[in-house]
């Protein structure tokens, strides 16, 4: 007798369901007009015990497919990055008594001085690999100023030492910051100034007492770090959370959705989503199932009703929850995570959660392959005409100032694309050998023939004159056709 596993039994469990097909039982009951009719299948629910053996051996498997990916640091590269940061805080620590003399504050005062380095982002929620860069935050006291003392004083001090490279200033920026390299590892520094004399090495930037008095672009700076400790506070299980965000990161990268600035999910956005899924499930403990869990519920999530975490401070309304994905700061009474996605990008994303749950339901079954669920999204054989965009300069270490600059406006780009058609916009960057100067090209997906791409260039090239202090590199948009 052949068997096979049942996921649709009323009671919720999955069950072992005799093959009866395979062996063309025939059911007297309901032959009629001589149409003979299969037996319906008898259900074993599996025992729970089976479950979990199946559940625990899936998730040792994907817990090997991440250190596979090199998704897990090694000890040697996680003590490097340590070192990095407790030597940044040695850096600034004696940058702030020198502003404090330079300030010529009292000499008690300059002996208290104190300033430190806070980190978020991958780096921060432990869930970094050995590429990932490092999202640290420069905080300091009321009398160091961003203009003067963080961007000279600090840049200068940074910029002598022989550790540190490709220093450069962005000072137009949403939160502006400086961006560099300490012993290779690619650093970005924006700085907040808190109304305190002294700042401790370890302050907790979700203490209101630091936050009173603070300027507009110091509140976004720390918007990150408050982020993350929340997150961190709030989850369960600090591991396990860990684990799952890795793989969900992960996943949206492969399937193309992850990337805030082309309309998809930005670290913050699946952070949270993880940290839902953990705080909803607080006894499970096995990958495999709270992986199956997060495309479950998200597969079927009824946006735009906002995700918000248990614990968090309940919202007031907020212009950002009219977004077509609402998802809460955990931080913040009345903030959510930063959204670019079209309508587009929403029809994908959702698409991507259905195939993945659709792909889940085969957890329990033999031939289940973790390679399916993280399989690279096929564009070429989804989308035959492509918008494509290529980027380039006649030096090869100005490029990446222009690259960042026209990314950085791709979310109005993609506006004006969503009146024409849908539009998939691969994150993904590539090289075109056939142009001399260096350059990075990006394909996006299109779904109609008749883009009026005249237009689109026109106003797209208006958009990338408007602010950038750079030196202003090439841009063209053309249309490319597949067979």
């Amino acid at each position: 007798m052949a068997y096979v596993i049942h996921h649709n039994d009323p009671t919720g469990r999955a069950a072992l369901v005799p093959n009866y097909s395979s062996l063309n039982i025939i059911n007297p009951n309901f032959v009629h007009n001589h149409h003979p009719q299969l037996l319906y299948p008898v259900r074993f629910a599996l025992h729970p015990a089976v479950v979990a053996q199946i559940e625990l051996a899936r998730s040792i498997t994907l817990q090997q497919l991440i250190i596979d990916e090199g998704l897990v640091p090694s000890q040697e590269e996680e003590q490097r990055r340590n070192n990095v940061i407790r030597r940044l805080r040695e850096i600034v620590m004696k940058w702030i008594k020198n502003v404090a003399y330079l300030r010529r504050l009292p000499e008690n005062h300059i002996r208290a001085a104190s300033a430190t380095i806070l980190t978020y982002g991958s780096y921060g929620l432990g869930v970094h690999n050995a590429e990932s860069d490092i999202d640290a935050l420069c905080v300091g006291p009321w009398f160091a100023s961003l203009t003067e003392d963080f961007f000279i004083v600090l840049h200068n001090m940074l910029a002598k030492r022989v550790e540190v490279s490709d220093i450069q200033c962005v000072k137009d920026a949403k939160v502006p910051l400086m961006r560099f390299k300490f012993e290779g590892i690619s650093i970005d520094l924006p700085y907040a100034q808190l109304q305190v004399e002294t700042v401790p090495e370890n302050v907790d930037i979700l203490n209101s007492l630091f936050l009173n008095g603070i300027d507009e672009t110091s509140w976004k700076s720390l918007s990150g770090v408050r982020a993350n400790n929340s997150i961190l506070q709030l989850v369960p299980n600090v591991k396990i959370f860990q684990e799952l965000l890795r793989c969900v990161k992960l996943w949206a990268k492969r399937r193309g959705v992850y990337g805030n600035l082309f309309g998809f999910f930005g670290g913050v956005h699946l952070a949270v989503l993880s940290a839902f899924i953990c705080q909803r499930n607080p006894n499970v403990r096995l990958l495999a199932a709270l992986v199956s869990i997060f495309f479950k519920t998200f597969a079927f999530w009824p946006w735009p009703t906002p995700v918000i975490l248990q614990g968090s401070m309940l919202p007031r309304h907020h212009p950002e929850t009219r977004s077509l994905m609402p998802i809460q700061l955990p931080s913040s009474p009345h903030e959510y995570c930063h959204s670019n996605i079209t309508n587009s990008t929403f029809t994908k994303i959702k698409t991507e959660f259905r195939r993945s749950y659709c792909l889940i339901q085969d957890l329990l079954k033999p031939q289940f392959d973790w390679r399916n669920l993280f399989e690279p999204y096929p564009y070429s054989k989804i989308y035959h005409r492509f918008l494509k965009i290529t980027l380039s300069c006649s030096k090869k270490d100005e490029l990446g100032d222009w690259v960042g600059w026209v990314k950085s406006r791709f979310p109005g780009l993609l506006v004006k694309l969503e009146l024409q058609s849908f539009c998939d916009p691969n994150p993904s960057e590539y090289f075109d050998e056939s142009i001399q100067d260096p350059n990075v090209v990006f394909y996006w997906g299109l779904a109609v023939d008749d883009l009026d791409l005249d237009l689109v260039q026109k106003e797209f090239q208006k958009n990338l004159g408007n602010g950038f202090k750079g030196i202003t590199g090439k841009m063209t948009l053309s249309l490319i056709q597949t067979v």
